[in-house]
């Protein structure tokens, strides 16, 4: 009979020692839902992205060349549109018809002269991404549409910086 209530007042020990850890981290830390409730509004983590990166925007996976109007770079590129109306990283509404890109590191601001297979199209930095691998750009649905990339979803392109 003293072996049971051993056994009886172990796990009702153990249970309070359970609830006063989850109580405690609930009233230090938040909650689970809401710290994935925060990961899901930010979409994209500029703040990691710049750091995986180096903070230099010529670590992009993208191949250097000097021009003499500014610096150029080649790789990847895609497009994005179904974001239409949440906010940029920048902090501006999303447009997918506007002249826009997101690059992860590149100032906001920066207008960049994007050319695919001979068409180009003029856009400017609001945003942060490409987040896969290989990728240099992630153009509006309207840059692309502009220099014919949304047939593939993902081509070559040469970027260079025009301010």
């Amino acid at each position: 009979m003293l072996n049971t209530n051993k056994a009886v007042l172990g796990n009702l020990t153990r249970s309070r020692t359970a609830f006063a850890l989850i109580a405690a981290t609930l009233l230090v830390g938040g909650s689970v839902s809401e710290a994935s409730a925060k990961s899901r509004h930010h979409r994209h983590h500029a703040h990691q992205a710049a750091k995986s990166t180096g903070g230099d925007w010529r670590d992009a996976n993208a191949s250097m060349g000097g021009t003499s109007g500014g610096h150029s770079f080649t790789g990847m590129a895609s497009f994005y549109g179904n974001e239409s109306g949440s906010k940029t990283a920048s902090g501006q509404r999303f447009n997918q018809n506007a002249m826009t890109c997101a690059h992860r590191s590149l100032p906001f601001g920066t207008k960049l002269r994007v050319t695919h297979r001979g068409q180009s199209v003029v856009v400017t930095v609001n945003d942060r991404g490409p987040f896969i691998k290989g990728r240099v750009l992630d153009l509006s649905t309207g840059a692309a549409r502009a220099i014919g990339l949304t047939s593939a979803g993902v081509g070559h392109v040469t970027a260079e910086v025009v301010s």
